[in-house]
This record gives structure tokens, sequence and C-alpha cells, in this order.
């Protein structure tokens, strides 16, 4: 190995240059400014533990409660159900945490009264009610300024004096089905309702007046019980035209428009229709070319530009609105049910040719074909151009919105029931998309009642741990009971009326009350969850297919069929429970509105034949709350 040569190597010295002396001292200044950063309370807090998850959540719930008491209150149950007694991550053992948790609820509740409070005195009554409303799940009373049905009907009254009859009606129907109305008060709005001619109207407010024995003077009540004919009708409802332009087909532009019917509400200028009528008006997926006029006569008549005001896509339903005083105007206070068999008849504009009424009956009730609620089957003759029509029973009440007829199958005909409507439109009369509260539920109809047989993630109820496999009890203290196939409609109008960022107290089978604060409903209610969730549990919601793992080896993707939905997908296929089924394939298509489900089955029912299915299913499902 060679040796290395070092006698010319220069010596290394460290501290024999001059600049050394002001180097050391500015390394000295450096380490005293370090030592000096850390105060006494950077110390403090250096020598600090860590905080716990628990401690992070609690700091975030002192927040809200002063920003959002009640979304404080919905975090507060969240937290017991997390860290509270019995739970698996208990730390309710500690005196002093409870203590500090009853705390913050007390002062949630009583900024949350306060906040009740201030909107009552600076008259903000929609926001005064849905802050009663909050509060009532909580079972706490504010007789002290009113409960909801007093701030509706005052806001109602400062509508009627300031000329706004269509938002005074509707909050005054709402007041009156919370508790009755006083002679006086009805008579208040009767009189209105008489000057502005709309009979039906006069004749729901009548009867609230008789029903506290009010004096009616006779001429009013001459008016309200009398009947519009159908000629008169027929001047409140215009045909509706969105023109979206040029479509292209085998290299040609075609004329590309919607046509449907529309009816008046209010002499403002407000008219129904669907949604689906003017959906390029709102749709931010849709961008082409969209303008939508109104006439009133034929397709000579003048088209006078309308606008969208609001709209509800889970009713297909929405408000528009155009310059003209209407020769007659609907009332839409009537909570008419009718029943099957009754006469109905339809006014609207089949293929362009307006102001056509055809007639027919009420073929069935409670079918199920949107989001929410039901809607009524009718047999009067129903074609393209009619969506957006009234309905009317053969007294002159509106009992329906039509909406959709099936091509190939004359008679199969549907509207949207006139109470929804009424239910919809104060969202609709704010503007823009209504949103309407959500939980995050899909359940079933079983004869031990609303059965929860899934809960979507990220939800309130997912938050609050509401368990799948329960049934529920009670919605904000109303008991969860109705006929045969109309339990699931009527736990949606439960919740319909309140709005997202509301308290709601749901009771379940389990014997747990459980308070949440609902989030707005999304269009797809389950679009988000087939993102995120399994495919094994989506099965439940989508196909009404509930699997259980099977007794397959380690690397089995097999499951067992628990129970099958009744009237679902999987029921239609004929599947049914201890079928042994695997998971092939699992497609979301969600700009369409569905899913694809691929499955290997061995039915039962066919000797364990092994099949290939394809399962279809939409994301509107309308078993969500």
């Amino acid at each position: 190995m060679k040796k290395e040569n070092y006698k010319n190597t220069e010596p290394v010295y460290f501290f024999l240059d001059k600049s050394c002396p002001a180097a050391l001292f500015r390394a000295a200044v450096l380490c005293v400014l370090f030592v000096s950063c850390l105060t006494p309370e950077r110390q403090e807090k250096r020598l600090t533990p860590i905080k716990s998850t628990s401690e992070f959540r609690l700091m975030d719930i002192e927040k809200l409660a002063g920003e959002d008491p009640v979304k404080a209150l919905h975090q507060i149950e969240s937290y017991r159900a997390i860290y509270g007694e019995g739970s698996l991550l208990n730390e309710g053992r500690d005196p002093e945490l409870a203590a500090r948790i009853t705390a913050l609820e007390a002062g949630a509740v009583a900024n949350l009264k306060a906040l009740q409070t201030k909107a009552v005195e600076e008259k903000r009554w929609d926001e005064a009610a849905s802050f009663a409303r909050s509060l009532a799940s909580l079972g706490i009373a504010v007789e002290n300024t009113g409960m909801e049905p007093d701030f509706l009907l005052a806001d109602a009254k400062e509508k009627l004096a300031a000329g706004s009859d269509l938002h005074a009606f509707l909050g005054a129907v709402r007041a009156h089905e919370l508790k009755p109305l006083k002679a006086e008060d009805a008579l208040l709005f009767l009189e209105r309702a008489a000057k502005v001619k709309q009979r039906r109207t006069a004749a729901f407010f009548l009867a609230a007046a008789d029903a506290e024995n009010g004096s009616v003077p006779e001429d009013l009540r001459a008016y309200a019980e009398g009947r519009d004919s159908a000629s008169e009708m027929i001047k409140g409802v215009a045909t509706v035209i969105v023109d979206r332009g040029l479509r292209i087909e085998r290299g040609m532009g075609l004329p590309d428009r919607v046509l449907g019917s529309a009816f008046f509400v209010d002499a403002a200028g407000y008219l129904i229709t669907n949604y689906h009528v003017i959906a390029s008006e709102v749709d931010p997926a849709y961008e082409g070319y969209s303008r939508m006029t109104i006439r009133m006569g034929d397709s000579a008549s003048v088209r006078i530009p309308a606008k969208v005001v609001g709209w509800d896509k889970a009713l297909d339903l929405a408000l528009i609105k155009a310059e003209i005083t209407p020769e007659y105007v609907f009332p839409v206070v009537d909570r008419i049910i009718p029943s099957v068999g009754d006469t109905v008849y339809a006014i609207g504009s089949p293929g362009g040719l307006e102001k056509t009424v055809t007639a027919g009956i009420v073929s069935a009730l409670g079918r199920r074909f949107l989001q929410i609620g039901d809607v009524i089957q009718i047999d009067a003759a129903v074609n393209h151009g009619n969506s957006g029509g009234p309905v009317m029973d053969m007294a002159g009440r509106l009992v329906g919105i039509v909406f959709a007829g099936i091509e190939n199958y004359p008679g199969l005909n549907f509207a949207v029931p006139a109470g929804r409507l009424a239910a919809a439109l104060p969202a609709m009369l704010a503007g823009g998309r209504a949103e309407r509260p959500w939980l995050g539920l899909t359940v079933s109809e079983t004869a031990q009642g609303a059965e929860i047989i899934y809960v979507a993630p990220f939800t309130p109820a997912a938050e609050r741990q509401v368990p799948e496999g329960v049934c529920i009890t009670s919605i904000n203290g109303e008991d969860a009971a109705a006929s045969q196939g109309t339990l699931i409609p009527a736990l949606q109008d439960a919740l319909f009326p309140g709005k997202p960022g509301e308290l709601v107290a749901l009771e379940t089978s389990d014997g747990v009350k459980r308070i949440m604060m609902t989030a707005a409903r999304p269009d797809l209610p389950l679009a988000a969850a087939a993102k995120v969730d399994t495919r094994e549990r989506l099965a439940a919601p989508l196909f009404g297919l509930i699997l259980a793992p099977s007794m397959g080896g380690a690397f089995s993707s097999s499951y067992l069929v628990k129970k099958v939905v009744r009237g679902s997908i999987a029921d239609e296929a004929g599947l049914s429970e201890q079928d042994p089924v695997s998971i092939r394939g699992f497609k979301l298509e969600e700009k369409q509105g569905y899913v694809l489900l691929d499955i290997d089955v061995k039915k039962r029912r066919m000797g364990y034949l092994e099949t290939s299915m394809r399962l279809p299913a939409m994301l509107d499902s309308p078993d969500t709350l």
C-alpha cells in the first residue's frame, strides 16, 4: 500500500484568524437570543401535556357554543356518543369532564334562546320559527316569545299588509295547521281572499272562522261558498316555451324546444310548472342556449319573457314569474287528498294546444315516483306539453300538478299532490334551489315499522351513530305511524317543513332518543355514499339486498343474503334469504343518475343453480330521510 506524503501539508489553526473574536461574539448572541425566546409562557406551553382528541373536540364545541349553538348541540350529542358512558372510548368516568359537557350544553341552549328572542325582537319571523323548531326538538318551550305558529301568523300579517298575498296566505294556512286561527285573524285573511278573487282561499278561511264561531258578513260568506267554472280557470293557465336553440340530427339543424304548462298562483305573475320543463334555465351542467317565455293564447299570441324564481328538484316543481296580471289565480291553500275513483280534470297545452281540458278519474294513490312523498295516478289524457298543468276535482279544488305520463301506455299519468306544492312554495319563494333537510338514512317499511337499513357515511345520522336494523318510532315527538304503504312518505313529511341546519329529535326502537342537526339533502341522495362506501354495504340501500359474511375461506368474496327488502330490485330479481352471492362488479354512472351491480348468485329456489345477473338502480331513492 502506497504511503501518503504529508510533509507539505499546511497545518490547520482554528482561532488564530483576526476575525475569530467577532464570529465568537455573534455565536454567543445567537445563543442568548434562542434562550431568551423561551419566555415563561412558552416554557409553560412546552411543559403542558399533549391534549387528547376528546379535548380538541371540546375546544371546538366551546367555540361553536357562542357562534352556532345549534351545531354545538349536535356536536355535544356526538361527543357523548363517542366518549360518554357506555361508549368504546369511555371518558365519562371523569366527573369534572361530565360537568364541563353539561355546562357547555346549558350555554349552547341559552345562546339558542337568545338568538330566538333577538329574531323575534327584530321581526325576523322565519328565523324565529326555525329556532323555535330546534328548541322544540329539545323539549324546551319558549312561551315567553311564542312558538312557531305565532311567528308564522305574525309574518303572514306583515306580508298581507305589504301586499304579498301568496306569502301571506301560505303562512296563515301553515299557522292554522299548527294552531287554529282566532276568528278575527281568519276574517282578516278571508276579506283579502275575497278582494283578490281567490274563492277557494276564501272558503278555507271561512271554515276557520266558523270553527271559532266567528261572525262573517253575508256577502263574504256567499262569495266563499260559490264555485268557479272551468271556463274561468283556463284563463289562469299558460303555455311555457323553453327555446334551447338548435339540435343537430343527421347533419341538419332542428329547433330544440321544450313545451309545458303553468298556472298562476298569485296576481303578481307567479306561476307553477315542472322542474324538468325549465331545467335548462338553471341546471349548471347545461351549457347551451336557453330562453323561456310564456303565452296566454294560441301560437300567434305574443310571447312574454319569464324567469325562474325557485325550484324544488326533488318534487319536480318550479316557480316562475312573468310581468303580467292574470285573469284568474289558482288558490293553493287546499290540502285535498282525493279518493280513488274521484273524477278529476287536467288543464294544459298538450302538443302546444293551449287551454285543453281533459277528464278522467283518480286511478290510484301512493305511487312512489319522486324522491320525497308519493304521487297521484290519474287516467285523464296527458301528453307532451301537459307537464306543469293543474289537476282539479269536480268542486274546483286544486288536487295536483301534472308531472309525468308513461309513453306507449295511455292512461298511466301522474300528478304531484297539491298539499306538497303548498308545503314546497315558501322555500321556492325565497329564491333559488329549495333545500330540504336530510338525515342520511335509508328505510324500509316492514311489519314492525320503518326499519333503518342503511346509514350513509358523513351524514348527521352517521355522526350520531344511529344503528342499522332498528325502527324509527318518532320524529320530533310525532309517532311513526301510518297506513300500509304510506309510512315512509309520512316520515318525509315530518321533516319537510324544516330547514337544513335545524335540530331534529329521532327516537328509535332501541329506546334511544338522538338529537341531531339536519344537513341539506343532495340532489342524488346516495351518490356521495356510492363514492366512499363499500359495494357490499351499498347493496342494501340501492338494491334492497342486505348481506352477511359467509363461511367461505379467508380469501372468499362470497356472502349470504341476510334479508331482501320487500318490493326492492333484489326482490323483483328473485333473490331470497340464504342465497350465496358473489359481487363481481359495481359501476357508478353519476351523470346519468344510476349504478350497476354485477353478481353471481346461487338461488335456493332454483336448486342452487349459479346465475350471473346485472342489477340496475337509480341514485335518487325515494326511501331516504
